[in-house]
């Protein structure tokens, strides 16, 4: 118990308290902002993936749209509903089942 007390009682140890108690609490860089930090990173991360596969499908096929004009035609047609003039265009809608 003595030692407890005289462990307390020296000012390098409070000291040494204080300031792990301040950098765990209180400072700008806390232990609760860096693991809000780590947790928005990983999110980033996620989000970058996301787009890179995004992006290559994305030039796949405009490589494929500007290399065939029968893949830019299909394309049209599904796509936007484009048609030729003298062509009718059916769109069949699926309901969603509840």
């Amino acid at each position: 118990m003595k030692r407890l007390i005289d462990l307390i009682k020296n000012k390098f140890f409070l000291v040494t308290l204080a300031f792990v108690i301040w950098m765990i609490f209180f400072d700008k860089n806390d232990l609760f902002s860096q693991y809000e930090y780590h947790q928005q990173l990983n999110k980033l991360k996620q989000e970058q993936a996301f787009y890179q596969t995004e992006t290559a499908k994305v030039n796949k096929d405009l490589e494929e749209l500007t290399s065939d004009k029968a893949k830019l035609e299909k394309f049209a047609r599904e796509k936007y509903l484009m048609k030729k003039d003298n062509e009718d265009v059916f769109v069949i809608v699926h309901e969603k089942k509840k």
